[in-house]
């Protein structure tokens, strides 16, 4: 299956920029990279802790102004599907960070795949994964 638009996971973009062959091969093979809130969000949370905010931000805005990197917006549908991820997650007893059901939410509502090195998205039923270059033709 080819795989021409990810949703790129707040663990992805760092390992991205600290020059990950991985990160670097997916990203360039895809056609686009979507970003979500959330992971804009982590991302930002942790530049205002770092000491190099300023030039982490502007980094983030050129990757973002790329015509490949697309804002998903999260809207009541997302939230729906959330809040069955949340049941599922409960269910099984395997907790996850709530962020990260997010995301999988945006994954499920897009029917695409997630780029993360985070193994505990799998607990989430109906969402593609991917972790490796072989997953992307």
């Amino acid at each position: 299956m080819e795989i021409k638009t990810i949703i790129l996971d707040t663990n992805a973009y760092i390992e991205f920029k600290r020059g990950d062959r991985v990160a670097i091969e997916i990203i360039r093979r895809v056609n686009n990279i979507l970003l979500c809130p959330i992971v804009i969000g982590e991302l930002i949370a942790g530049f205002v802790l770092g000491n190099k905010e300023e030039k982490n931000r502007k980094e983030l805005l050129e990757f973002m102004s790329s015509k490949r990197v697309f804002s998903v917006k999260i809207d009541n549908n997302t939230s729906e599907i959330f809040g069955q991820i949340f049941k599922e997650i409960k269910l099984k007893g395997n907790p996850i960070p709530t962020n990260d059901m997010w995301i999988g939410a945006i994954a499920r509502q897009y029917e695409l795949p997630i780029f993360t090195y985070d193994k505990h998205f799998s607990e989430i039923d109906s969402i593609k994964i991917i972790r490796n270059t072989e997953e992307i033709v």
